[in-house]
């Protein structure tokens, strides 16, 4: 019966080291979207205590300032966490090999972890799990202090698109506000390379924020700024173009446009935010109304940009494209906190 047990509680020691390794390589090595359940649990829990001390927050600003802390502090407890973790696998397993009580195995294995050498045996197979752990330790640090300099790079890229937005659309942004600049500026004609190049930035942001699912928690450095907001004002001044706006059909917009509402619903989809599939408008219901978007049109005419005659099949087709985002948005705007703008956080996610 002894024997029997030490069996399973090695077996147990072993499974709690492949689980807590297999959350590491998910979450540090491997190129693609991988939810690990170990980190789910421990951001969801982090992100319960946020929420406790954000009550006692009276501005968003305030709460801004600490849901800032969320996503740094939730990395920096994943080492900890797979430590803490790999120390009690380890130690199971040195207790079914008996080499003494739990507290000598875990004394065992806290030293071999951390490679501080106060503890060790002299039987083969405990040296080899000895080996085996310090070498687990040392990866597992490797591996983070690699992974920084990726994520802060791929935050770097998504913030200059970000903070770039505000000269175009204002702060917080706005697809109204951004069509009027241009018109003042350049002109409606020049928007074909900026379309192109969020085009791009959509399909950056797809990669990063699955593959390092924290950065969709790390805010903008200033509290008006968010990934989310800028995305919506992007794809809400796209739709609009298409729709509304009298003047040749742009690839590059729906193009931008279909980048977009695919980003969104695949970082959406990683969190396990239900949306729906191929929605069809009016089947599926947006979150504007149809006084909504007819108001934007005559800001817009007042303005001297050419709106199409066929108000009604304009408001059909900005419909149409804004169903394919409109739920992503919405939920996501919710899910990081996101500041207020216009036609994405300022509305109650009601389908959230």
């Amino acid at each position: 019966m002894d024997t029997l047990l030490r069996i399973l509680i090695f077996g147990l020691g072993l499974a709690i080291v492949i689980g807590t390794l297999f959350s590491a390589i998910s979450t540090f090595v491997l190129p693609r979207s991988a939810p690990s359940p170990l980190n789910r649990f421990l951001f969801g829990f982090l992100r319960r205590v946020f929420e406790k001390l954000m009550r006692f927050a009276k501005t968003f600003e305030q709460k801004d300032s600490i849901f800032a802390y969320y996503a740094p502090i939730g990395l920096m407890l994943l080492v900890p966490t797979w430590y803490a973790l790999m120390a009690i696998g380890y130690a199971a397993m040195y207790w079914s090999l008996d080499i003494g009580d739990i507290y000598t195995s875990l004394g065992l294995s806290g030293s071999s972890l951390l490679t501080l050498g106060f503890a060790t045996s002299d039987v083969f197979l405990v040296k080899l799990l000895i080996f085996s752990e310090a070498t687990l330790g040392l990866i597992l640090v490797a591996l983070l202090i690699a992974y920084l300099p990726t994520m802060y790079s791929a935050f770097s890229r998504r913030e200059e698109f970000v903070n770039l937005l505000e000269v175009r659309a204002g702060s917080p942004p706005s697809s109204v506000e951004m069509l009027l600049r241009f018109n003042r500026i350049d002109g409606l004609e020049k928007l074909a390379n900026y379309w192109a190049s969020w085009e791009t930035w959509f399909a950056a942001l797809e990669e990063s924020h699955t593959t390092l699912p924290m950065l969709v928690f790390f805010r903008s450095p200033r509290s008006e700024h968010s990934w989310v907001t800028a995305s919506g004002t992007i794809l809400d001044a796209a739709a609009l173009s298409l729709s509304a706006l009298d003047a040749p059909f742009e690839s590059s917009a729906a193009l931008c446009l279909r980048a977009g509402f695919l980003s969104l619903g695949k970082i959406a989809g990683y969190f396990k935010i239900p949306y729906p599939e191929n929605p069809q408008f009016p089947e599926t219901t947006i979150s504007i109304n149809q006084e909504e978007f007819l108001a934007v049109l005559d800001q817009l005419e007042e303005a001297g940009i050419p709106i199409k005659e066929d108000r009604a099949q304009a408001w059909q087709d900005f419909a149409g494209w804004r169903v394919n985002y409109d739920y992503a948005l919405l939920a996501l705007s919710n899910l990081i906190m996101a500041p207020t703008a216009f036609w994405s956080s300022d509305r109650t996610p009601e389908k959230t």
